[in-house]
C-alpha cells in the first residue's frame, strides 16, 4: 500500500524529469515541520522559471545583435554611444590603446564596421599589444588581468555558519517546544522556586541548542563539499599560444590578449576575433537559442564565451573574459533555481509524509489520553474544580511530550539523509578520479544493468605507439627503442619524403618544446603515435610545415572516419593526403606507391593482399590507419578530392589494454552488469581486444554499426542479449543501441563517450560517462559523470558507490522506522495504560538527534564493500522498503516494545527496585535501555548493509552470517558517532539529571541497559533466519557468460 502509494505520488525520472511531476510530489507533500531545511537541496520551481525567463531575454538580445545588426545596437546597448569611447589612464599607462568595455561591447554586439574601424582583428592585436604569432609572455598576466579582468564568473557568497543555525531554528515543532519552555520556566519558578522551577526548562532548550548546533554543522560541511564540487566542474583547459610555444592553461587563467587554440568539440572560453582557421563551425545555441552552425571566416569573425565548435579548428584573439562577456551574465541566470531532486529525495520526501501523518495520530491521542486521565483522576478525587500552577505545569508537560513525539515522528531527516550520503559519495568519488556532474547519477549508477564502453581509452591505456608499417608490398616492425632508425634505410627516399609530408601536413597535433625543454606532441593519441614515427626520420616537424602551403583542412570526425587536407608543395604543385580507417581510405585508393616512389596501378589481387595485411594486424590488436596522397591541378583547389588516391602506408599502432580492465570487467559480471564494446576501429581489433578484457565469450556476437544499422527493431531486441562487440559504429549507431536497451529491453545503460558526437547518446543512456582526457567539453557537458582518468576500473567504482548510496540509504530508513516504531508505541500505550510518558521531551529530543543527525551521518557515509559487487542490479521499477527490510523493522520492533514494556510495568519488581528514587531509577533504566536498543540498531544496520538483499544470488548465505562486526572499523565516521553518543548518554545520565529527568544508575542497572540492547543483535540473527521470498515479478538476471544468481535462504545455505 505505501509502495503504491509512493509510485502514484512521488515517483520522478533520474533525468529530465516533467513540470508536472515535480509539481505534483510537491502538492503531496505534507506536515513539513522545517521547509527551509527539508527543501534546501531542492530545485525551487519559480526561482527557476524567473531564471530562464532572464535566461531568454538574454538570448533574445543576442540573437538581434546576430540577425539585425545594425537596428540592434542602441537596444542592446540601452543608450546612444559614438563609435569610440574615451581610454581610461589606466589602461594607456598599461600600453593598451583600446576601452576594455567598448572592446566587450563591439564584440557583443557584432559590429563589423567597428570592428573595420580599428583595423580588424589584427589591428584590435596591436592595441592589446599583442602577437598573433608569438602569443603573450607570462610577465603580461597579471598586468592584463588587472586591467580587463579574470575570466570567471561572479559566485554567490558561501553561506555562513551562523546562516544554517537560523536554518535549523525555523523548525515549526522545535519553536513551539522554545515556548512551552520558556512558560515552564515561568511557572516552574512561581511553584517550585529558583532553580529546581527552572530545570525542566532550560533542559529543553539546551537540547534544541544542542540539536540546532549539530544540525546546522553538518549542513554546513555538506555545503562545502558541494562547493567544492562545483569548482572542480568549471575546471577547463583549454590550449595557448604563449612564449612562442602551444600549452595548457585552466579556463580561468585566460587573460585578453590570449591566442587560443580551438579544435572540434571544445568551448569557446571567451569572446573573441576569429584570426585563422578551416572549415570552423560554432552552435551558438546555447546563447541564442538558435540551431544553425556558423561559420567562422574573416567576413564573420565575433566568437562568443560559451558556445561549443562542432567541426574544424581555428585560432582566436581572446577581446573579453569574465563577466564582460554574455556567457557570464548568462550564467548568473543558469545557477538560480538549483538542480532537480533525485528519485530517492522524492521517494523518502514520501516516506517522511505517510511517518508524519501517522505521527501526528500518535501525537494527538497521546495527549488526549494524558490529558483525559489526569482530568478523570481529578474528577474521581472531586478537585475538578481546584486548579493550580502544578496542574497547568501538568497539562503543558503534556503538551510538550505529544509536541516532541511529532518531533520524533516526522522524520526530516530522510530526505536530506539522501544528499548527505550523496555529497559523501561524490567527495570521495572525486578522489577516486571521477566527476559527478548530477547528483541523481551518483544514485542512478547502483541501478546499471549495462555498460556500453568505447575502447580507445577507456579499456586500453591509451597511449599508442606505431609498432607495424606495411609499405611498398612489405611489412616492417618498428622499434622505437633502438639507436638510429633501421627503416629509413629499408625505404627509398622518394617514399619517405612522401610518407613525411603525409605525416606533418595532414595532422592536428603539434610538436612543442616543454618547458625542461624536451620535445611534447599536443594532440589526440593517434595522432602523437604518427608524429612519433614521422620523428624517427625527421626530426625537425616545423621544416616540413613551412615548406608547404595548407589551403584547405578537413579535420577527422567519427562520422567520416578519416581526415583530408590540401597543401601547395614547395614547387607550386597541388597534392591531397588522406588518412583514416584503413577500410574506408583503402576503398577511396585505386593506386600504391612503387619502391621507387612512384604511382602503380592497384591490382584486385594487390587490394586484397592489402586487406588481409589490414585484418592481420588487427588480429594482432593493433589499430590500422591507412595514408594515401592524389596529385591535383588548381582547378580544384576549392576542394579536396574524394577518391582516386594512391595508397603509402598501412600503420599498425598498439594501445595495450589497461591494467586491472579484466577483472574490472569480471566484476561487473558478476554485479549483474552487462559489458558491451562499442567502437569505431577495425572489428578484428576490436574483437581481439574485447576477448583479452573478458567481454567477448564463445557465444557472444560482434557486429559492425553498418549490419546492426540495417535491422528493424525487432531484430535488434532478438540479437542484443548476445550482442557483445559492436565496431566500425558511428555515433548515431551509439545512440540507437542505447534507445532500444531502455526503451524496448527497459536497461538501466551506462554509455561513455569523448567525442562530440557522442553527445545524444550521452543525453540519452540513463548515466552518461565522459571521458575527461581524451573527452571533448560538448561531451562532459552532456555527461552525468565525468571520468576524469579515462579508466574502465573507475566506471566499476561509480557503480559501486552507487550500489553504496542506495544501500545506505535503506539501512538508515530501516533504523529510522525502528525507532519510530518503538517510541509512538512506548509513549502512547504507557500513557494509556499508567497515565505518564516513560520518556520525557528532553529524553525525546535526545533520541531525536540520535536517529534524525548522528543516524544519517553514522549510516548514509558507510563506504562500499566488495560484496555489493556480487549481486544484481536494483531495477527500474524494485520496491525501496524491501520484505527484509519489513521482517527486520518488524522483529526489531516487536523485541524493543517487549522489553520497555516489561521495564515500564514489571521493572521494579524484577529489578528489585525500592525507595523514594526507585520511579526515576526505573524511567532512567527505561531511557537508558531504549537509547542502547538503538545503539545496537546502528550495528544491526551496518550488517545489513552488507547482507540486505543476497537472497537469490550467489553470495546469498552471507545472509546467514553472524558476525555483524566484519568491517566495523572501515568507517571512521561511524564509530565516531557511535562513541560520541555512548559518551553523552552517560554524561547525560550521570550527571546532567536535573536537566534530563535522570538519576545516576548503578553498575549493575548499566550492565542490564547494555545487555538488554545487545540481546538484540542475537534478535537480529534469528530473524535472519527467517526466508523472504521474491516477489513473482521480481528481476532475474542472467549473463551472456552463463553467471545467474543461485536461490538461497535457511534451506540453501
Amino acid at each position: 500500500m505505501m509502495e503504491d502509494y509512493l509510485k502514484k505520488n512521488f515517483d520522478v525520472d533520474a533525468k529530465r524529469p516533467s513540470e508536472e511531476a515535480l509539481k505534483r510530489w510537491r502538492s503531496a507533500v505534507w506536515l513539513v515541520k522545517n521547509p527551509r531545511r527539508r527543501f534546501r537541496m531542492v530545485a525551487d520551481l519559480a526561482k527557476r522559471a524567473e531564471a530562464e525567463r532572464k535566461r531568454r531575454k538574454i538570448q533574445e538580445k543576442i540573437r538581434v545583435a546576430l540577425y539585425v545588426q545594425k537596428a540592434a545596437l542602441h537596444f542592446i546597448d540601452g543608450v546612444n554611444r559614438t563609435d569610440k569611447q574615451e581610454i581610461p589612464d589606466e589602461v594607456k599607462e598599461a600600453g593598451f590603446n583600446i576601452c576594455p568595455d567598448d572592446l566587450a561591447s563591439m564584440i557583443r554586439s557584432h559590429d563589423l564596421k567597428r570592428l573595420e574601424s580599428h583595423g580588424g582583428a589584427e589591428g584590435i592585436a596591436r592595441k592589446l599589444s599583442a602577437s598573433i604569432e608569438t602569443g603573450l609572455s607570462l610577465s603580461e598576466i597579471s598586468t592584463r588581468q588587472q586591467i580587463f579582468g579574470r575570466n570567471q564568473f561572479v559566485d554567490k557568497p558561501p553561506r555562513p555558519l551562523w546562516m544554517f543555525a537560523w536554518d535549523a531554528m525555523q523548525d515549526l515543532t522545535l519553536i513551539i517546544l522554545m515556548v512551552c519552555a520558556v512558560i515552564s520556566v515561568g511557572v516552574g519558578i512561581a511553584t517550585k522556586g529558583w532553580p529546581k522551577g527552572m530545570y525542566d526548562g532550560v533542559g529543553i532548550i539546551l537540547c534544541i541548542f544542542l540539536v540546532v548546533m549539530v544540525t546546522a554543522i553538518s549542513d554546513y560541511k555538506q555545503s562545502l563539499q558541494f562547493r567544492d564540487l562545483d569548482k572542480e566542474k568549471r575546471n577547463i583547459f583549454v590550449h595557448v599560444t604563449r612564449n612562442r610555444n602551444r600549452q595548457k592553461v585552466p579556463i580561468c587563467d585566460l587573460v585578453v590578449g590570449d591566442i587560443v587554440n580551438l579544435s572540434m568539440g571544445d568551448q569557446v572560453p571567451a569572446d573573441g576575433l576569429y584570426i585563422t582557421g578551416y572549415s570552423l563551425a560554432i552552435d551558438e545555441s546555447s546563447l541564442s537559442g538558435e540551431s544553425d552552425l556558423v561559420i567562422k571566416e574573416k567576413e564573420r569573425p565575433f566568437l562568443l564565451s560559451g558556445t561549443k565548435v562542432q567541426d574544424g579548428s581555428g585560432i582566436m584573439l581572446v577581446t573579453s573574459v569574465g563577466m564582460r562577456t554574455e556567457w557570464g551574465r548568462l550564467m548568473v541566470t543558469l545557477s538560480e533555481g538549483g538542480e532537480d531532486e533525485t528519485p530517492l529525495q522524492v521517494k523518502l520526501n514520501g516516506v517522511a509524509t505517510i511517518i508524519g501523518k501517522i505521527g501526528l495520530a500518535f501525537a494527538i491521542l497521546t495527549f488526549l489520553v494524558l490529558t483525559s486521565r489526569f482530568l478523570a483522576v481529578k474528577f474521581i478525587h472531586g478537585h475538578i474544580t481546584n486548579w493550580s500552577m502544578s496542574d497547568v505545569l501538568n497539562l503543558l508537560n503534556f503538551f510538550a511530550i505529544a509536541v516532541t513525539i511529532l518531533v520524533v515522528a516526522v522524520p526530516e531527516g530522510l530526505p536530506l539523509a539522501v544528499t548527505l550520503s550523496l555529497a559523501f559519495a561524490m567527495k570521495k568519488l572525486m578522489n577516486d578520479r571521477a566527476l559527478v556532474r548530477h547528483l541523481s547519477a551518483c544514485e542512478t549508477m547502483g541501478s546499471a544493468s549495462c555498460i556500453c564502453t568505447d575502447k580507445t581509452g577507456t579499456l586500453t591505456t591509451n597511449h599508442m605507439v606505431v609498432t607495424k608499417i606495411w609499405t611498398c608490398g612489405e611489412e616492417k616492425r618498428v622499434e622505437n627503442n633502438k639507436p638510429g632508425n633501421p627503416l629509413s634505410s629499408s625505404i627509398s627516399e622518394k617514399v619517405t619524403k612522401t610518407l613525411m609530408h603525409a605525416i606533418f601536413l595532414n595532422t592536428g597535433a603539434e610538436v612543442v618544446k616543454g618547458k625542461d625543454g624536451k620535445t611534447e606532441i599536443l594532440g589526440s593519441p593517434t595522432e602523437t603515435a604518427l608524429l612519433e614515427l614521422g620523428l624517427l626520420f625527421q626530426r625537425d616537424f616545423r621544416a616540413q610545415q613551412k615548406e608547404s602551403k595548407i589551403l584547405k583542412v578537413e579535420p577527422f570526425n567519427s562520422v567520416k572516419k578519416k581526415m583530408s587536407v590540401l597543401v601547395m608543395l614547395p614547387g607550386g604543385s597541388l597534392r591531397a593526403f588522406l588518412k583514416g580507417a584503413s577500410e574506408v581510405i583503402l576503398g577511396l585508393c585505386d593506386k600504391i606507391v612503387g619502391k621507387d616512389g612512384d604511382s602503380v596501378p592497384m591490382s584486385e589481387e594487390q587490394r586484397k593482399h592489402i586487406a588481409n595485411v589490414i585484418n592481420g594486424f588487427a588480429c594482432e590488436a593493433l589499430r590500422t590507419i591507412c595514408l594515401a596522397f592524389k596529385d591535383t591541378d588548381k582547378t580544384s583547389e576549392e576542394s579536396i578530392p574524394e577518391n582516386n588516391y594512391t595508397l603509402i602506408a598501412v600503420v599498425g599502432i598498439k594501445d595495450p589494454v589497461r591494467p586491472g580492465v579484466k577483472e574490472a570487467v569480471k566484476t561487473c559480471l558478476a554485479a549483474g552488469i552487462v559489458v558491451r564494446m562499442v567502437t569505431g576501429d577495425n572489428i578484428n581489433t576490436a574483437k581481439a581486444i574485447a576477448k583479452e578484457c573478458g567481454i567477448l565469450t564463445d557465444d557472444g556476437i560482434a557486429i559492425e554499426g553498418s549490419d546492426f544499422r540495417d535491422k528493424s527493431t525487432q531484430e535488434m531486441k532478438e540479437l542484443i542479449p548476445k550482442l557483445q562487440v559492436m565496431a566500425r559504429s558511428l555515433p548515431m549507431d551509439k545512440h540507437k543501441l542505447v534507445t532500444i536497451l531502455r526503451k524496448e529491453c527497459n536497461e538501466v545503460v551506462a554509455v561513455t563517450g569523448d567525442g562530440t558526437n557522442d553527445a545524444p547518446a550521452l543525453h540519452e543512456a540513463d548515466i552518461g560517462l565522459a571521458m575527461g582526457i581524451a573527452g571533448t567539453e560538448v561531451a562532459k557537458e552532456s555527461a552525468d559523470v565525468v571520468i576524469m582518468d579515462d579508466n574502465f576500473t573507475t566506471i566499476v567504482t561509480v557503480a559501486k558507490w552507487g550500489r553504496s548510496v542506495y544501500i545506505n540509504i535503506q539501512k538508515f530508513v530501516q533504523f529510522q522506522l525502528t525507532v519510530n516504531i518503538v517510541a509512538l508505541m512506548t509513549n502512547f500505550f504507557s500513557a494509556c495504560i499508567a497515565g505518564s510518558a516513560p520518556l520525557t521531551a528532553v529524553q525525546l529530543l535526545w533520541v531525536n538527534m540520535i536517529m534524525d543527525t548522528l543516524g544519517a551521518l553514522a549510516l548514509a557515509t558507510e563506504p562500499p564493500h566488495d560484496g555489493l559487487m556480487k549481486q544484481p542490479p536494483v531495477g527500474r521499477n524494485e520496491r525501496f522498503i524491501t520484505k527484509i527490510m519489513w521482517r527486520n523493522i518488524v522483529g526489531q520492533s516487536i523485541y524493543q516494545l517487549i522489553v520497555l514494556g516489561v521495564l515500564e510495568f514489571e521493572g521494579k519488581r524484577l529489578l528489585n527496585l525500592n525507595g523514594p528514587h526507585s520511579d526515576a531509577t526505573l524511567k532512567t533504566l527505561i531511557f537508558n535501555t531504549f537509547v542502547f536498543c538503538q545503539k545496537l540498531s546502528f550495528e544491526s544496520a551496518l550488517f545489513f548493509a552488507s547482507n540486505y538483499q543476497v537472497f537469490n544470488e550467489i553470495n546469498s548465505r552471507d545472509m546467514e552470517k553472524i558476525n555483524i562486526f566484519q568491517g566495523i572499523f572501515s568507517s571512521w565516521i561511524f564509530n565516531m558517532v557511535m562513541l560520541s553518543t555512548v559518551t553523552f548518554q552517560f554524561v547525560i545520565v550521570e550527571f546532567l539529571g536535573k536537566f534530563a529527568d535522570t538519576v545516576p544508575l548503578s553498575r549493575e542497572l548499566w550492565m542490564v541497559s547494555v545487555l538488554v540492547g545487545s540481546i538484540s543483535l542475537i534478535v537480529g540473527a534469528v530473524l535472519k533466519c527467517i526466508p523472504v521470498y521474491m516477489d513473482k515479478n521480481t528481476r532475474i538476471v542472467k549473463h551472456h557468460d552463463g553467471y545467474e544468481p543461485l536461490p538461497s535462504g535457511p534451506d540453501m545455505a
